[in-house]
């Protein structure tokens, strides 16, 4: 038969992170490619008791749930906001399919072709994916170390007229970065200004390091969910563990309807039994000193990976140390394409992801993304054993 697909397929590319892990899978190499979190920290007993208790409760375990997510989970995860400062009830929140769905849902309900989306540079990856899959003209807008560039972001507003801006304010994927105050207010201010919509997505900002003041969420600076500017968006994955797949969305009651109408198109609601387990384990089980117990470990690992990228010290190399999340991005020298480097780094047994895919427009081939939550320590040194060998051949036969 001769299959006739859609004109949309062809935005549909695979991810790159994705053909990276499976490369590494059943081969000696260490990954320091995947956004994954760290097996070994996973609260196994107590997500298996929450499993049990659930199951002990017997009757509607198992049948169909509300679209917008079981009702006492968007309860606790409404206190579990306001912690932030975020002020939601349970009509402005929709419990999703990890966050990723939310960046979908908001984009069928608010994008149409040729829309104008405004992105950091470099941003996530799979929200790119998204966004193209809409066909909507993505535009990144020029960033520094403390986030969005604001006279830049304000002049592509007024040359493009976009729809949505999408950031990752806390420790972002790919960079790390997390925005001053200034920024975060100052984005607020001019989309406020414009009407443009801001999709703050906040999967890492839990994940802060050196026991710190929180950063406050975009969506918190503005305000009340009604009639909010911005729409929020986090997940239980990096947090508990991301087979769970359950993330949430806050926003406008409105624009939560909308996507509500959308995910019952999708899949009419995300899993129940899944949803009641987490429910359980907030209830009955210390969620913030399990938070506290993955920021002690994870800054560990974070500042054995910039040590080591110290002690290579390899020429033209500058890296931002992250104040938490999961990733350190690395600029080389200009002359040297991590594409290029990925092919000698997999010979040589070690993986990362090369920075190309993460830009809307104008790649930077010189950059690339490194994982050090899901590495041990001792991997972590031989994979930047590993990876020194792989520049060093690379630069030997360009030379």
């Amino acid at each position: 038969m001769e299959y006739r697909f859609s004109d949309t397929i062809e935005s549909f590319k695979s991810s790159a992170v994705r053909e990276i892990l499976k490369l590494t899978q059943g081969k000696s190499i260490i990954s320091l490619a995947g956004g994954l979190p760290n097996e070994q920290f996973f609260p196994i007993d107590a997500v298996k008791s929450a499993f049990a208790q659930v199951f002990d409760q017997g009757k509607g375990v198992l049948q169909y749930g509300l679209t917008e997510g079981f009702t006492p989970l968007r309860q606790s995860l409404s206190k579990h906001l306001e912690r932030k400062g975020i002020r939601a009830s349970v009509d402005n929140m929709l419990l999703t399919t990890g966050s990723q769905q939310a960046i979908d849902l908001l984009t069928r309900v608010y994008i149409d072709p040729g829309d104008v989306i405004l992105v950091e540079k470099p941003t996530y990856l799979a929200a790119i994916q998204v966004f193209q899959s809409r066909k909507a003209r993505i535009i990144s807008v020029d960033c520094d170390a403390d986030g969005m560039n604001l006279q830049d972001l304000e002049s592509k507003i007024l040359e493009h007229a976009p729809k949505m801006v999408y950031v990752i304010p806390t420790f972002a994927n790919p960079t790390g970065k997390a925005w001053s105050l200034e920024r975060r207010q100052g984005t607020l201010d001019i989309c406020s200004r414009h009407g443009v919509l801001i999709l703050e997505d906040d999967p890492y900002g839990e994940l802060r390091f050196g026991g710190g003041d929180t950063f406050p969420s975009i969506f918190s600076l503005a305000g009340e969910a009604n009639g909010s500017p911005v729409v929020y968006t986090s997940t239980f994955s990096k947090i508990v563990a991301p087979a769970l797949r359950t993330g949430w969305v806050v926003g406008d009651q409105n624009v939560i309807t909308h996507m509500t109408r959308a995910k019952q198109a999708a899949d009419l609601h995300s899993s129940t039994m899944d949803q009641q387990a987490l429910h359980v384990l907030l209830e009955n089980f210390d969620l913030y000193a399990h938070i506290d117990l993955i920021r002690t470990e994870y800054e560990a690992r974070m500042r054995q990976m910039v040590g080591l990228l110290r002690s290579k010290n390899w020429e033209g190399m500058q890296f931002i140390e992250p104040q938490g999340g999961m990733f350190v991005w690395v600029e080389m020298p200009e002359s040297v394409d991590t594409g290029v480097l990925m092919k000698y780094a997999v010979e040589e047994g070690v993986a990362f992801v090369p920075g190309i895919p993460f830009f809307a427009d104008q790649p930077q081939h010189n950059t690339m993304r490194l994982n050090f939550t899901h590495t041990d320590s001792q991997q972590m040194v031989e994979a930047f054993d590993r990876l020194d060998r792989a520049l060093q051949k690379m630069q030997a036969a360009v030379s």
